[in-house]
């Protein structure tokens, strides 16, 4: 199915089982497929929509710089919900999934039941940012020059992914494959609008502390470079917990499918039960 947005860009998106809808936000290195494990478990249940980002064929791939940023992401996802008649959902997202999904729920919080945020925070820490940010414009200029294939073969080698390779080999190939599959204009156009240009969590503190979406924050212990920060985050958002996977890395939902879709599923429980408010001694 396709979702027109505002701007005139057309989102490939996907819609499997029944339920109480459940939106899924993928990562920079992967698509709508990501999320295969979670789809096949959670739409016995639960309404899960899945799309392409913006960049990602099936969706369109805009050529104009413009069209990539943070505040795009988030609007792309209303444009899904919308599409599917969904004033509400349950939200979760992994790593520029997981920053569009704490963005939806900071913005838009009449739109979100529920956030899972996982694999998010890297470059947010302040004595990150610089390097960070400059990596990602070194990446968006690969994927001009190299092509995505190329690209693939480093950034997929990264040491939060090699997780998955010493779990699952078969699942690590059809990541990298799905990583070189990208569209080389749309990834780099998305490195450089919304990665490199995101605003930084920490900047954000204080909205964040008014923020009141139950929270559930995922890392694994292997991916470093977002420990400190989802720290930060538990401690800012008023009702937030937060779950680190032990011996994983950065793609927790493809390396611990079982756990984490356990883990969600304890979440939304309790969630329903109301009992994921500010715990009475904070």
């Amino acid at each position: 199915m396709r979702a027109r947005t505002d701007d005139g860009v057309e989102l490939h998106w996907e819609s499997h089982g029944e339920g109480e809808p459940l939106l899924l936000l993928h990562e920079f290195g992967g698509d709508h497929r990501s999320w295969r494990p979670q789809v096949a478990h959670f739409s016995r249940r639960y309404r899960c929509l899945v799309y392409d980002a913006r960049g990602y064929p099936s969706s369109d791939v805009p050529t104009d710089p413009d069209a990539y940023s943070q505040e795009r992401a988030v609007a792309d996802a209303l444009c899904v919900l919308d599409a599917a008649g969904e004033s509400s959902a349950h939200v979760v997202g992994n790593s520029m999934g997981g920053f569009a999904t704490l963005h939806l729920g900071l913005r838009h919080p009449d739109r979100t039941r529920s956030l899972v945020v996982a694999g998010c925070g890297y470059g947010a820490h302040p004595d990150q940012d610089a390097a960070f940010r400059a990596e990602s414009r070194e990446l968006s200029r690969r994927y001009a020059d190299e092509g995505s294939a190329a690209v693939a073969a480093d950034y997929g080698a990264g040491p939060g992914r090699l997780f998955l390779k010493d779990k699952d080999p078969a699942g690590y190939a059809e990541h990298l494959a799905v990583l070189a599959e990208h569209d080389p204009t749309g990834a780099g156009l998305t490195m450089a609008g919304v990665q490199a240009s995101r605003p930084s969590l920490y900047d954000l503190r204080d909205d964040l502390a008014r923020m009141d979406v139950p929270t559930l924050i995922v890392a694994g212990d292997g991916d470093d470079g977002i420990l400190d920060v989802d720290v930060m985050l538990r401690r800012t958002l008023p009702r937030a917990g937060l779950a680190v996977l032990p011996r994983s890395g950065h793609l927790t939902n493809l390396e611990e499918p079982a756990l984490f879709n356990a883990l969600v599923e304890q979440f939304h429980a309790q969630v329903a039960a109301g009992r994921w408010a500010r715990p009475s001694q904070e």
